[in-house]
Formats: structure tokens, C-alpha cells, sequence
């Protein structure tokens, strides 16, 4: 459960995420002190080469903004933006960026600013708007002739997919891009973005060939956060392949380099992926300095990869060490994280599907808008003599236009189809954790409302890791879905039923007093207790600790009655597990085996 090593991806967004949304234009000449055009070009070359110089002419135009043009205060207004944005501030940065977008007569620099709010959005979860934003950027890209401005677009357009898990369209971009910018520093972050897309996709059986031409790449054109970002890939890919020390060798002789650099999410990543690779070649000492050092570096209150995995390392390392209250502190941190995390990559992959469906759905009602407009300027333009003529036509394009309105229909049927499975979790076929709030929270205002009593109930299958490193994650699957049944014998239509992460469950109980829910929830406790009899899983021994709160202590607050129930669940682990432990609001826990 704990493993780092399970992570299906090395975070290549993180490592490249900002600076490769954000690209500058070429590295310009040494400008003369007075040419205020040649420092924005110098600084706007500069951004990812050579960071503290960028930070060091910012601080030079802004003291000059005075003297410089409408349209040059506007560019510095952008860089000024991107800079805060590097640093981690997107709240300040986003509102900066949509200022430029309305405010600028330059249609290019509101397309750099539109691709670098891409990023803000993103990073800010707002999914749906950034994937509708990065569709209008490619809709205006055939217009946009600046070569800066059209590697950004491509490459926003690259990271944003395959952030959504879409690699096959992010690899069209990224080859787009280096087809269109085979040299300079087009040509590496073309190259960067090819190599994070096959990987992502797992289409590389191997390195050997593919970096050491990037890396070139990235490095002649001074790109050096680029290069690292693929040193990461390189290293993640040895660490998960029996290559530690190859790893070490290769993070260490560049980790300086990246300190220097200073863009905090590619810090922490080498950080997370030292300290992995030290705590596989056996270093306690040094996996627990950098697995402290990937919390530390990475932007605050985001559920990264780099921190999700320094968090588990920790739980591992304080549980080796023998102190119990560090591990379950560490582990609460990573259960966050993993949580916060995974739903990070559901709404991401939900948000593309969405805005695909809306875009289509526009274009199908665009389309029959032109072919009613055809019909009323056929009916208008028709002769006497060509009557019959007309009536063909205007017969055939009826029954085009019937056509799109059935496909429209379909695509609206698939839209919402959609939608409901996207409140579902894949396996168990109860709603997913997003869902699950959602529907909770409702069901506890109607409750507070109507004075009704309700609780939380929060449930974790005992040491199921152990179930799928035995006997394998068929098996494990299949554990769970017994588990979910044996719990849904128990549950009425009201309640809310949803899988929070893992194997953690949560349930909404209205309309229940506490006794009655008690009683319910050590019917489930028993019954998920008899999984280990099924066919599907002979002789695997299966329990569930559980741990309730309810509204009458904790109130009607899902957030508060989560945590005080996850208190509960917490104190029946360390109890021995298999046993239900409850929650009141002065902390008075009561177990019962």
C-alpha cells in the first residue's frame, strides 16, 4: 500500500511542467543599457536558460517602466506574471495573465499569456476551463506565426493531454512541433515532450537511444531545466528497473545544477527520486535526508508526486526505525496525498472527456445552423422553373439536417451516459470518492435541515496489500468487490455507499440512529470477515477495521464527521484491526471486536 514503486508515473510535469508551458523566445544578443526592446527580448530568452539573469533584468525594467511604450509595459506585465507563476504563486499569477489577455492589442502576446493561463489552470485544478482554453489556442495556432509563440502552443497542448492520460494526441503535438523546430530550443523541448509521451505510455523499452540525443539537444540550447527534467525520467526508469546506484550517480552529478536553477517542483522531484533509490540500496540515513528535502522543496499544498512519495518513504522509514506515532503520521500525510492525488487524475481525465463532448456538440449545432441557412437561401432563391429542382434539394439537405440532429442527440445520449459512469468507480461499481462527497454532503444538509439524525462511517480492509503481493491483483479485485457486496447486504437505498481510495470505503448512514447503525456495521464487519470462504478467494484471510462518527457529536459537517471518523478508524488499527471503533466530539473512543 505504502510502496513508491507503484506509481505508474514519474511526474515529467512536474519536473517540466511550468517552464515548458511558458517557453521564451531564442536567446537575444547582449542588448545595449539603454534598448528596452532588446532587455524584454533578452529577459523573455532567458526565462529557463538562466534564471537569477531573468530575475536580475526584470528587476531593471521594472525600475525603467516609465520610459518604456505602451505595448513593451504590457510584454514586461507578462514576464512579471510568469515569474510568479515559476515560484509556485498561481493564485496572484492567473488574474495578472487574463489582465494581459483582455487588456493587450498584441494578438501573439495574448496567445503566450493564453497558453501560460493553460498552465495557472492546471496547476489550480480547474480542468475543464484549461482544456477549453487550450482548444481555443489550437483553433487560433493556424493564425499565429511567431515561432516562440507556436512552440509554447504545442507545447501546452503536448503536457496538457498527457496529463489527461491522452499520449497517443500528445505525441502528435510534440512531433508537430519538433518537425516545425528541429534546432535551438524548440528542438529540445520538442524533443523533451516526445520522450515524456512515449514514456508516459510505456512504449520505451529502453533510454540507451533515445535521451542522450534530447539531453544534446536541450543542453547546446542552454535549456537546462529540459534536460534535467529528462535526467528524471532517465533516473525513475533505472530506479524501477533494478538501477539504483545508476541512478544516484546520475541525479547527484546534475542535483546542484538543479538547486541553482531554482524552480522548486523539478527540486523536489530529484529530491523524491534520491531518496528512493537510497532506501532501495539499503541507505536509510540518506533516503530519510531527501525524502525530508522533496517535503520541504515542492510547492506547498499541492498533492505532487514527488511529496505522495516522500510521504510513504517516511511512513516506511519511521515504521523500520521502531516509532509507531511518526509512522501513523506519516502514513495519515500520505493517505491524504494518495487521495488527493487520485482524484486529481480522475477529474483531469473527466475534464478532457467533457470538453471533448461540449466542442463536438457545438461544432454538430454549427453545422446545422449553416444547413438551415441553406435551406432559407435556396427557398429564397428559387424560381418558378426550378421549383422542382429546389424541392430536391431542399429535401436532401432536411434529411442532412435530420442526420446531424441524430448524431447531436447520440453525442448528448453519450455525454450524459458518460457523465454517470464518471460517478462510479471502474471496479467496485459504487460512486467514487468525488461522487461520494458530493451526494454526502447533500444528504447531511436534508438531515440538518429535517432534524434527523445521521452518521459517518469510514471502513479499511486489514493488511490487503499483503493480498495482492501474494496472491496478485486479480485476486486482490476480486477481494474487494466480495467486500463491497458483503457491506451493500447491509445498506438501504438512502445510504450512500462510495470507495474513498485503495481500499478505504466510506458510507453516509441518514435517517439512522447511532445504535442501529452500530449494529449494522458489526453485521458488515462479520460478513466481510467470511470472504476468505468464497470461491474466488479460498483461505485469504479478510477483515475490516471500521471507525464511525455521528452527526448528534460531531455535527453536520461532512469535513469534521471525516475526520473524527478517520480518528476512529485510525484507533481501531492500532487496536489490533478487525473491530469498530466510535468517535464523539470529546474524543471518547469506544471499540468494539
Amino acid at each position: 500500500m505504502f510502496s513508491p514503486g507503484r506509481r505508474r508515473r514519474t511526474y515529467v510535469a512536474g519536473c517540466i511542467l511550468l517552464a515548458a508551458l511558458l517557453a521564451g523566445t531564442a536567446v537575444a544578443a547582449v542588448p545595449a543599457p539603454d534598448d528596452s526592446a532588446q532587455l524584454l527580448r533578452q529577459a523573455d530568452g532567458v526565462k529557463t536558460s538562466n534564471h537569477p539573469e531573468f530575475v536580475q533584468l526584470l528587476k531593471r525594467l521594472g525600475a525603467e517602466a516609465a520610459t518604456l511604450s505602451p505595448g513593451q509595459r504590457m510584454h514586461l506585465r507578462y514576464l512579471q506574471a510568469w515569474a510568479i507563476g515559476y515560484q509556485g504563486d498561481y493564485e496572484t499569477a492567473t488574474p495578472l495573465l487574463n489582465a494581459v489577455i483582455a487588456e493587450s492589442t498584441d494578438a501573439t502576446l495574448r496567445f503566450r499569456a493564453g497558453t501560460t493561463l493553460v498552465n495557472m489552470l492546471a496547476i489550480g485544478s480547474h480542468y475543464e476551463e484549461a482544456f477549453a482554453q487550450v482548444s481555443r489556442l489550437l483553433d487560433q495556432l493556424p493564425q499565429i506565426t511567431d515561432k516562440a509563440a507556436r512552440i509554447q502552443g504545442l507545447g501546452v497542448a503536448t503536457l496538457l493531454y498527457n496529463e489527461a492520460g491522452q499520449y497517443e494526441l500528445g505525441l502528435t503535438y510534440a512531433t508537430q512541433m519538433l518537425q516545425e523546430n528541429p534546432d535551438g530550443d524548440g528542438g529540445c523541448k520538442a524533443r523533451a515532450l516526445q520522450i515524456q509521451s512515449l514514456y508516459e505510455s510505456g512504449k520505451f523499452a529502453t533510454f540507451d537511444r533515445q535521451y542522450p540525443e534530447a539531453i544534446d539537444a536541450c543542453s547546446k540550447a542552454l535549456e537546462f531545466l529540459y534536460a534535467n527534467g529528462i535526467r528524471a525520467n532517465v533516473a525513475s526508469f533505472d530506479i524501477q528497473h533494478g538501477q539504483s546506484s545508476a541512478a544516484i550517480k546520475l541525479l547527484q552529478k546534475h542535483y546542484a545544477e538543479v538547486r541553482r536553477i531554482g524552480y522548486p517542483e523539478q527540486i523536489s522531484e530529484f529530491d523524491a527520486a534520491l531518496a528512493q533509490a537510497y532506501w532501495n540500496e539499503g541507505n536509510t540515513a540518506l533516503a530519510q535526508q531527501y525524502a525530508y528535502a522533496a517535503v520541504d522543496d515542492g510547492v506547498k499544498h499541492e498533492f505532487t508526486k514527488s511529496r505522495t512519495s516522500a510521504y510513504a518513504l517516511l511512513y516506511l522509514i519511521s515504521k523500520k526505525q521502531g516509532d509507531p506515532n511518526a509512522a501513523l503520521a506519516w502514513h495519515e500525510k500520505y493517505m491524504a496525498a494518495d487521495k488527493g492525488y487520485l482524484n486529481d487524475v480522475s477529474a483531469k481525465a473527466l475534464a478532457y472527456q467533457t470538453v471533448k463532448q461540449q466542442v463536438q456538440a457545438k461544432k454538430l449545432q454549427i453545422d446545422a445552423l449553416n444547413k438551415q441557412n441553406q435551406i432559407l437561401s435556396l427557398q429564397q432563391a428559387l424560381s418558378k422553373k426550378a421549383v422542382e429542382a429546389g424541392r430536391l434539394w431542399i429535401v436532401l439537405l432536411l434529411s442532412i439536417l435530420a442526420f446531424v440532429g441524430f448524431i447531436t442527440y447520440r453525442i448528448k445520449r453519450s455525454q450524459l451516459s458518460f457523465m454517470k459512469l464518471a460517478r462510479r468507480d471502474g471496479l467496485t461499481g459504487i460512486f467514487n470518492r468525488q461522487y461520494f462527497v458530493g451526494e454526502a454532503d447533500r444528504q447531511l444538509q436534508y438531515c440538518r435541515k429535517s432534524e434527523r439524525d445521521a452518521c459517518l462511517v469510514l471502513l479499511d480492509l486489514d493488511h490487503f496489500k499483503t493480498v495482492n503481493d501474494t496472491h496478485g491483483h486479480a485476486v486482490g479485485d476480486r477481494v474487494l468487490k466480495r467486500a463491497v457486496a458483503a457491506c451493500q447486504a447491509y445498506l438501504r437505498s438512502t445510504d450512500v455507499f462510495g470507495r474513498l481510495g485503495g481500499e478505504e470505503f466510506g458510507m453516509l448512514l441518514p435517517e439512522c440512529t447511532l445504535d442501529q447503525v452500530l449494529a449494522r456495521v458489526e453485521q458488515m464487519r462479520v460478513a466481510i470477515a467470511t470472504v476468505s470462504a468464497g470461491e474466488d478467494a479460498p483461505g485469504i484471510p479478510i477483515s475490516a477495521s471500521f471507525g464511525v462518527a455521528a452527526a448528534t457529536n460531531s455535527g453536520y459537517d461532512l469535513r469534521q464527521l471525516m475526520m473524527d471518523a478517520d480518528d476512529a478508524l485510525y484507533r481501531a488499527k492500532r487496536e489490533g484491526r478487525n473491530r469498530v471503533s466510535l468517535s464523539d466530539s470529546r474524543h471518547v473512543h469506544l471499540s468494539l471486536v
